[in-house]
């Protein structure tokens, strides 16, 4: 891939947008520009969190330096976005299902498919359908930015749990002071 430098990309990108106008589709021209705008305040927003993530100062140097970088959202995408990201598939995903509040386990990935199954392993709530699917769209959204190979999210919903123990026992004898068996009564 060649470098391009600002003014070679702002060259083109004004060349694009003069044949745009010279076509005279007033309404294309203002989307081509919105367009434009739109990219320009999202990568303006990731080199912002770059110099953010960079420029703090850290009590200790880390382990990985990158690893700030790679732990951000927006810093992510980018880097997956122009497949610049250096973390393998499996280690994102397990970035992004560490990033959620409910715990949950990968309990496989279909490469081909890009279905991703996953197996909530904490105490989800009432168990209602409401509640797995908000654990479901949040892995959904972790997944965008840290593993966008994953197309779908699918939960295991587990094997039907075995019944609690009930402790059967004799009832006390209801007898009454007469002897008789308040049954029998």
């Amino acid at each position: 891939m060649s470098a391009t430098t600002a003014e070679e990309a702002g060259r083109r990108v004004e060349e694009v947008l003069d044949r745009l106008a010279e076509n005279g589709d007033a309404e294309a021209c203002a989307a081509a520009e919105e367009v434009v705008r739109v990219l320009m305040e999202f990568y303006g927003s990731g080199i912002a969190r770059v110099v953010d993530l960079l420029g703090r100062p850290a009590a200790r140097p880390p382990a990985d330096p990158l690893g700030p970088l790679l732990a951000d959202e927006l810093v992510a995408s980018l880097l997956n976005l122009h497949g610049l990201h250096p973390e393998d598939v499996p280690t994102r995903i397990d970035r992004a299902l560490a990033a959620l509040s409910q715990p949950v386990e990968n309990a496989g990935f279909d490469t081909e498919t890009g279905v991703l199954r996953l197996r909530v392993t904490g105490s989800s709530g009432c168990g209602c359908g409401g509640t797995q699917e908000s654990v479901r769209q949040a892995a959904v959204d972790a997944l965008a930015c840290y593993a966008p190979e994953v197309t779908g999210v699918e939960l295991e919903t587990g094997a039907a749990r075995e019944p609690a123990l009930l402790q059967i026992s004799t009832r006390p004898s209801l007898a009454g002071a007469d002897g008789r068996s308040s049954a029998a009564l």
